[in-house]
């Protein structure tokens, strides 16, 4: 195959204005129809080929990015997630694959293990892991990693960072985020859940719900009140976040059964007399919300990414089915019906694509505003469930069957739409913040 690395020793990438060298084992390559490097060549096939590496607009960091994390997604095809979401196991084979790697830090400092690139790398790779076939259930296995512990990046201290970033990074500790109660939903400021000091410790007691991968991970990431709402100058203060130990014997985790990535575990949390270290508490007590906002834009980015990769999963197979299924003596891909709404997938994909990284790159840049994040998330969460829907549809009655898996697609589309923020919300922002609109809630 022409032009890609067989190793990734030392090998030296530039981001922005940055050089920073990405530590990887070498690696064989794998049959993929791409070059590393942008080629001459027509965009005919593009959409069906296997995570094809011929976007005009990618840096070389990212599709080094991306040609790195396919070789990985290689490795585990369509069967594979089927298999796991028909039995609602988790994947530890993906999640000890990219850690052997280094990727789970991606976006984490060197000097812990990580890469220490940007977003704009990170949303690549979340897309890929994605695109691969693997959808949302791939993604989230990994997504914590990815965004969560960017407060502790920032605002953790020295002794903290060396004790929580080098085991995750090293994939021998996984991480739920615990942020969302049942009695408050996105309203983050009302939230229910305290903590009370007592001595070195802090005693927590409240509830959380849908927290990924609790029923796995060794360690939380929670944000609860420590001082009333009541008595605090402004809601965003009074609300600290802490990093700990997911104590199971003080924490009541329950699976709710759901509609998709049933092989990602979604749990509400129950814990009355639960006993953190004080030294867990990231940064000053009160100041959790503004910490937990650093990672939201972010957050929004990679999701949009997630969702993305499973729209065009769902477009490459829908493709390929269409040009492959004769009916009335020709391919279905013949008849507009079908060839139509698929070419207005592709491009509304492709639009939501550059917004993306348009939003990756500016947060890279130290762009704090959230419209392009949220924009770019609304709209790739849109896109792909119109795509996997789609997908269902040209594959007739088979879509319906999952061994063809795009029902699996088209169950797993509907969650970016839904989390981290509702549609509706993301309006809300852009109304009242783009266009100067009086707040509406």
């Amino acid at each position: 195959m022409r032009g890609i690395y067989h190793s990734f020793a030392n090998l030296v990438v530039r981001v922005g204005q940055r050089n920073i060298g990405l530590q990887r084992q070498a690696w064989r390559p794998f049959p993929i129809t791409a070059s590393l490097q942008p080629t001459r060549r027509h965009a005919h096939g593009q959409a069906t080929e296997y995570l094809q590496m011929s976007d005009p607009d990618l840096t070389e960091s990212q599709r080094t990015v991306r040609e790195a994390i396919s070789k990985i997604c290689s490795k585990y095809p369509d069967e594979y997630w089927m298999e796991l979401d028909n039995a609602g196991k988790f994947s530890l084979d993906l999640h000890a694959d990219l850690a052997r790697d280094g990727w789970l830090g991606i976006c984490l400092p060197q000097k812990y293990g990580g890469s220490e690139l940007g977003i704009s790398e990170a949303t690549v790779m979340m897309q890929t892991i994605s695109e691969s076939g693997g959808g949302m259930t791939a993604a989230s296995s990994v997504h914590m990693n990815i965004f969560g512990l960017e407060p502790i990046v920032k605002f953790a201290t020295e002794e903290q960072k060396e004790r929580w970033l080098v085991p995750v990074i090293q994939g021998k500790e996984r991480s739920c985020f615990g942020v969302t109660e049942p009695n408050t939903g996105l309203d983050t400021l009302k939230l229910q859940s305290t903590a009370t000091r007592d001595g070195d410790h802090y005693i927590l007691k409240g509830q959380k719900i849908w927290t990924s991968t609790a029923q796995t991970a060794e360690k939380i990431l929670i944000l609860v009140r420590t001082t009333p709402l009541d008595k605090v100058e402004k809601p965003t203060h009074g609300l600290s976040l802490f990093y700990t130990d997911l104590d199971r014997s003080a924490v009541q985790v329950t699976e709710i059964l759901k509609m998709g990535r049933a092989s990602v575990d979604s749990n509400s949390l129950f814990f009355d007399g639960w006993k953190v270290p004080a030294e867990d508490l990231i940064g000053e007590e009160g100041n959790g919300f503004k910490m937990i906002m650093q990672g939201m834009n972010a957050e929004r980015v990679l999701v949009g990414a997630e969702a993305l990769g499973l729209g065009f999963a769902a477009l490459r197979r829908a493709a390929i089915y269409a040009k492959e299924r004769v009916v009335f003596g020709r391919q279905i891909g013949k008849n507009q019906g079908i060839q139509h709404p698929l070419a207005e997938s592709w491009m509304k994909l492709e639009a939501a694509r550059l917004m993306l990284y348009q939003a990756a790159r500016l947060y890279d840049e130290g762009y704090a505003a959230g419209e392009f994040a949220n924009a770019g998330k609304y709209l790739a969460a849109e896109a792909a469930f119109e795509a996997a829907e789609r997908a269902v549809m040209v594959h007739g009655g088979m879509g319906y069957a999952k061994e063809y898996h795009v029902e699996r697609y088209c169950r797993e589309a509907m969650l970016p739409r839904l989390a981290p923020v509702s549609r509706e919300m993301i309006f809300n922002y852009i109304g009242e913040r783009v266009l100067g609109l009086p707040r509406s809630y």
